[in-house]
């Protein structure tokens, strides 16, 4: 990457990490022989379980490969929201108003849960309720957005309004989107601070969370699990998988299940308040309407601009990403070509087969993972879910159960097919342009 292109303090690493660094490498003198739970993920998944049976009296112990939030957790994008990869009027259309209903009342839940949290925990992460744009690159992605927000605010009466072409520049400053959406109560959030709030909050329940120790398998004898580490075997009653993206070999089944991938994101050096209000005036979230989409905010606590996207191909050097990544953001905003990036980073996430997420038990081991772009709202929720699971409490009941959980016949855990699937859905943007 030019050098004219980096700012002074430029790094690779999430900008979040500047409030929220990731916690130190601590001794385990004495590491745990048992647990009434071991919970495999140091993640919002892991950490919302985590808390929620520590609250109920339970001895819980959270293993981590890295430090704790190491993974995509502390790498997020930051937005809040009740995102699905399937749409409401398609769910309305394939299984009828009530279960297309029950889905989204659903994200709903996992939506409040945050600000819920955030609440209960005093924890101080920039959580508001900004707003969300969303920019029609075309006429036809501006009636596919109408449609579907009408059926929803009709249904579940979630608000929006219409942005016309000759409005849009009261929400965002470019000139290359048709108009669009304005979601008014959708939030964003620090999510490195989140992460270290909810981090903070499940050890003062008692929680322990050891991190710098991989879980290399999970077994079963019929009565118990044992869970091997480089450190040790635990034993325990049970056990949660909470590793989404970073699910690895220890875990078999469900490696073969969700499909890691890597997003990017950028941050730019600092940037005058006139610029940053010209480009976003109302410091909302934002992001096309593309299935390969681009998605930029503000940065929280500095006047600094973050976007990422899926840039496709092959895993290259974060420089490499960071080019195609400015490539990007200069077309959107070109006034922006010789501001210089202060931040370049990036965060396995992962999918599944039938794009739900999936939260349930596989040979007595309980699992949440592939949140499909929603991993902030919805790792909160399931986690929470899947540790209610074990309590076996009512509440634990979800939709996002009680689908099957399915692989295909010619995959291991490998994603050799992502590059053909995002061409698939370039050429499905196409189809709209």
């Amino acid at each position: 990457m030019d050098d004219h292109l980096l700012a002074n303090d430029f790094l690779e690493e999430p900008w979040w990490w500047h409030a929220a660094p990731r916690p130190a490498q601590s001794s385990v003198d004495n590491f745990p022989d048992s647990a009434d739970v071991v919970v495999v993920g140091s993640g919002f998944t892991g950490l919302s379980a985590a808390l929620t049976l520590a609250r109920a009296g339970r001895e819980v112990v959270v293993l981590d490969a890295q430090a704790p939030g190491y993974g995509a957790s502390s790498r997020n994008a930051g937005f809040v929201g009740r995102t699905l990869k399937h749409s409401f009027g398609a769910l309305l259309q394939a299984y009828g108003l009530d279960y297309a209903t029950q889905v989204y009342r659903e994200l709903d839940a996992a939506f409040d849960l945050v600000f819920e949290l955030v609440s209960r925990e005093n924890i101080n992460c920039y959580l508001t309720r900004c707003g969300r744009f969303m920019g029609a690159l075309t006429g036809a992605q501006r009636m596919l957005m109408t449609d579907e927000l009408e059926l929803r605010h009709k249904h579940l009466g979630h608000p929006f309004q219409m942005i016309s072409e000759s409005e849009q520049s009261e929400e965002i400053g470019a000139g290359r989107y048709v108009g669009g959406a304005l979601i008014p109560d959708l939030g964003s959030i620090h999510p490195g601070l989140y992460h270290l709030g909810l981090l903070n909050a499940a050890r003062s329940a008692s929680a322990r969370i050891i991190g710098y120790t991989p879980v290399t398998a999970v077994r079963s004898d019929g009565a118990e699990f044992q869970v091997d580490t480089p450190r040790g075997v635990l034993t325990a009653r049970d056990v949660i998988v909470a590793t989404n993206g970073y699910t690895n070999r220890g875990v078999p089944w469900l490696q073969r299940r969700v499909i890691p991938f890597h997003g990017y994101m950028i941050a730019t050096d600092v940037l005058s308040e006139d610029v940053i209000t010209q480009i976003l005036p109302n410091n909302r979230t934002f992001h096309d309407y593309n299935n390969n989409l681009v998605y930029i905010r503000q940065a929280p606590d500095q006047p600094r601009l973050l976007m990422g996207a899926y840039t496709g191909g092959p895993v290259d050097r974060l420089s490499t990403k960071a080019e195609k990544l400015k490539r990007r953001l200069d077309v959107i905003f070109p006034e922006l070509s010789e501001v210089k990036i202060s931040r370049i980073w990036s965060g396995q996430c992962a999918g599944t087969f039938d794009l739900w997420p999936h939260v349930g038990m596989h040979n007595g081991v309980h699992y949440a993972l592939g949140y499909c772009f929603a991993g902030l709202p919805m790792g909160t929720y399931l986690g929470d879910k899947a540790a209610k699971q074990v309590l076996g409490l009512p509440e634990a009941k979800t939709v996002f159960a009680d689908r099957a959980f399915r692989s295909h016949p010619l995959y291991t855990g490998n994603p050799w097919f992502l590059p053909l699937v995002m061409r698939w859905h370039d050429r499905q943007d196409a189809a709209y342009s």
